[in-house]
């Protein structure tokens, strides 16, 4: 099939195959509103807010063992860009979920994102079931999610474009809202009537108590072809955006990155926007459903939607890491580093990380995103970054600072390859407290063991690895005028970093 002309015709019998499910996942998101756990650098798709998983971790697993009429991939979908890449496949990998990564040079929302990952099932002339989970969503009942999609595959199987909606337990402003039509079958699915915007106090009661009104979870379940079909009708700039770049890409270790250039050109658009609210008209020519979810569903947008969705205590408390509770109740405390104890708070919220602590009202917490944007307004790292910071061979840890000198641990894990670099304003002492160290200083190349150290020069080459089996730890003391990350100068890197 060429994939700027889809053979597949909606609602005829050629479409009735055995088509593959594939997870799409988008992970792009880079908010703020769960800071401090939440940063620019590691947004709260990589956090495990929920156990030892991070939220894509556990959505990367969701549709392990689905019960569907079309066989599961093997191979997930995921769509990022380039700031977390590394951090996205390393999660992946360490979580036995094989992924095809496609890297957007920018963030262009939702509608491209499900694009390029359209195009890519589609390259070879073969169509496949979509299932769209954004990466930084929660679900308590995976059984119920499971079976929900199941149904949802069998409608998208049948060409329509398939939303999945919550029914609502109260007069929530802060989701969108789907208008839900005639059921179509004893399936459950209902005909896709309509989108509507996150409504005021006094109407969301109203679609509460009419019962016509599900929440719009996100969650959509499509044909690649369906998609294509779709995107190119209703937003053909985006279409051919992302057509000309995908045909550009290029394969980059694990990653396939779009061009560039020929990216730039697409317009940023949501699925709601671009297709969903257009396809819910009769002579769209794009038939819909909408099948209903009660699985736990959460968007986990604030910190008293997480504390929500946890298991709490007698009073009404959720506690993580190192937490004492004295006398509190319906409080949510996080422990990252440190002791955290609360005496007789209510309806708190708190949560500890080794550079920032956040106390807030759980009925305050959408203010959060006040202070981010005063603590930038500051230049302040901790809007952005943790004091540990990921990187493709392992992580650094800054663990001391003052005028003209830093102070890192870092931990290489094994087979990591720092690039080969110099920096123009500082000098820098290694000494290894745990394994072994391969070093490239200038001209010459040894190995440095546990309290074994060696001192690099300003303005020297130089290149740090680990070539054993266990994680290399060593502290390194940076010295000189300036010390910002971006005083590096690559000559070589193994990961392409530019």
């Amino acid at each position: 099939m060429n994939i700027r002309h889809s053979i597949f015709e909606v609602g005829s019998d050629a479409i009735n195959i055995n088509l593959q499910v594939h997870a799409v996942i988008p992970a792009g998101g880079s908010g703020t509103r769960l800071w401090p756990l939440s940063r620019k650098e590691f947004p709260k798709q990589l956090i495990g807010l929920l156990g030892d998983d991070s939220l894509l971790q556990l959505t990367g697993k969701r549709l392990n063992g689905l019960a569907a009429s079309h066989p599961l991939a093997a191979e997930s979908i995921v769509i990022c860009g380039e700031a977390h890449r590394f951090m996205i496949a390393e999660q992946m990998r360490q979580a036995g979920i094989r992924a095809r990564i496609l890297l957007e040079p920018d963030a262009r929302n939702t509608a491209p994102a499900l694009t390029l990952a359209a195009l890519s099932l589609t390259e070879k002339g073969e169509d496949a079931i979509m299932v769209v989970m954004p990466a930084d969503h929660a679900i308590t009942d995976q059984s119920a999610f499971q079976a929900s999609v199941s149904t949802a595959i069998r409608y998208a199987g049948d060409g329509r474009i398939v939303a999945l909606g919550i029914v609502p337990t109260r007069a929530e402003t802060g989701y969108g809202y789907i208008k839900v039509g005639t059921e179509l079958d004893e399936h459950g699915g209902h005909r896709l009537d309509g989108f509507v915007e996150k409504p005021e106090r006094e109407l969301a009661e109203q679609y509460l108590a009419s019962g016509q009104y599900w929440w719009n979870s996100g969650l959509f379940v499509v044909r690649a072809s369906v998609w294509l079909s779709a995107i190119e009708k209703y937003e053909p700039a985006i279409h051919a955006a992302c057509l000309d770049a995908f045909d550009g890409k290029t394969a980059d270790a694990d990653f396939q990155r779009v061009d560039a250039r020929r990216f730039d050109a697409c317009p940023s658009q949501s699925i709601d926007y671009a297709v969903m609210e257009r396809v819910v008209h009769v002579d769209s020519g794009f038939p819909t459903a909408v099948v209903p979810l009660d699985a736990g569903w959460s968007d986990v947008g604030s910190w008293d939607a997480v504390w929500d969705v946890m298991p709490k205590d007698e009073n009404g408390n959720v506690s993580h890491g190192r937490v004492m509770l004295e006398g509190s109740s319906n409080t949510f405390a996080h422990s990252e580093s440190r002791l955290v104890a609360c005496v007789g708070t209510d309806d708190l919220v708190v949560v500890e990380t080794p550079d920032a602590v956040l106390v807030a009202k759980k009925s305050a917490v959408q203010d959060i995103k006040t202070v981010v944007a005063r603590i930038r307004g500051e230049a302040g790292t901790e809007a952005t970054y943790h004091r540990k910071v990921y990187r493709p061979w392992g992580y650094y840890d800054s663990i001391d600072s003052d005028t003209n000198f830093q102070v890192k641990r870092i931990v290489v894990k094994p087979g990591g390859t720092l690039s080969l670099q110099m920096h123009h304003h500082r000098a820098e002492h290694w000494i290894v407290v745990k394994g072994t160290a391969r070093v490239t200083r200038g001209t010459e190349t040894f190995l440095l063991s546990e309290n074994q150290s060696t001192y690099i020069p300003l303005g020297e080459v130089h290149r740090l690895e680990n070539p054993g089996k266990t994680p290399l730890a060593m502290i390194e003391v940076q010295s000189g005028s300036y010390l910002g990350e971006d005083d590096i100068v690559r000559f070589e890197d193994t990961y392409g970093r530019s």
